[in-house]
């Protein structure tokens, strides 16, 4: 891993010390495609590396012709995926913005989909870009057996999206993120949800903090009491076996996984383990995530209140 020291300032860009990504992310602004094709064909094995990085890049090219011409100029698998990923990200910002050209965005997006799964179909990446899209179909496959809500959704997808990479990290949290009350769901789905994938994860796994997400989703700062929740034995336990099992996982990571860091950090600090919260935050270097600090205000004022609990440096305010 590479995160390297905290020099004075937060980097905020997702491709944090993924320099060839970052790279590639200033290309699509300019409108270049030719280092996103590398940066994607390079990540053909890794899978969870494929995914972050097409979503990363999916998010620059969103507001461009780039995906589409792209794929008119030279079709092949990195380019579908793109046009996959844009796809689906232009269909639920017009979802969310009730647009009324929303449901044609979702069937170019779900076409985008099939279209990439075709050209790859080892490939988890287009059917988690096509879990992305279940909050607007909402289908209703029965829940298998040890759940207690046993909350209809989209099991099946999920399932064979398993059955190409069991331990896929953004197909866990899209699948969580279905269940949601934000997305249609309810607490108690997601609560449970979340508790069944966190506990059938390898307790080295970053899936085990897939409860934690399900805690920040769900907070209320408004309820009385509401930031001692993550003091109560059950959370602690789940933030502290992270630490135990998953943290010295990380050295070994080629980059930095910021998200799952901060998760970790912001839960430990909750829970008064600052002492515990330190090496996280340092295993983070300058890398920063708007999530999960934003639940509680402002992402950097936040995130340097946190970093002070544990007597970290923190950016210069001046």
């Amino acid at each position: 891993m590479t995160a390297g020291f905290f020099e004075g300032q937060y980097v905020w860009h997702p491709a944090a010390d993924d320099r060839q990504l970052a790279r590639a992310c200033v290309d699509v602004r300019a409108g270049r495609y030719l280092s996103s094709h590398e940066a994607l064909k390079d990540a053909r094995r890794d899978f969870g590396l494929r995914a972050h990085r097409s979503l990363v890049l999916a998010s620059e090219a969103a507001d461009s012709d780039l995906a589409e011409r792209w794929l008119a100029e030279e079709p092949g698998r990195e380019s579908a995926l793109l046009w996959a990923r844009v796809a689906a990200l232009r269909a639920l910002r017009a979802a969310d913005g009730e647009d009324r050209h929303a449901g044609d965005l979702g069937r170019i997006a779900f076409a985008a989909c099939q279209r990439a799964a075709l050209m790859a179909p080892r490939d988890p990446t287009p059917w988690v870009t096509q879990l992305t899209l279940a909050r607007l179909q909402r289908p209703r496959d029965p829940a298998p057996q040890g759940l207690l809500t046993a909350p209809p959704g989209p099991w099946t997808l999920f399932s064979h999206i398993l059955r190409l990479d069991p331990w896929h990290r953004e197909a866990h949290h899209r699948f969580l993120s279905f269940f949601f009350a934000r997305n249609g769901g309810s607490s108690n789905a997601a609560w449970d949800v979340a508790a069944f994938l966190g506990q059938r994860a390898p307790t080295s796994s970053p899936l085990r903090l897939l409860p934690l997400v399900a805690l920040v989703e769900e907070h209320d700062p408004s309820s009385l009491l509401s930031n001692r929740t993550w003091e109560q034995p059950q959370w602690k336990a789940t933030a502290l076996g992270a630490y135990q099992h998953w943290l010295p996982q990380v050295a070994e990571y080629e980059f930095t996984p910021v998200l799952d860091l901060a998760y970790l950090a912001h839960a430990l600090l909750m829970g008064q383990c600052e002492f515990e919260a330190r090496p996280v935050f340092a295993a983070m270097g300058p890398y920063a995530s708007r999530m999960p600090w934003s639940v509680m205000g402002e992402p950097e004022e936040q995130l340097s209140k946190a970093r002070l609990a544990c007597g970290l440096p923190v950016p210069d305010s001046r």
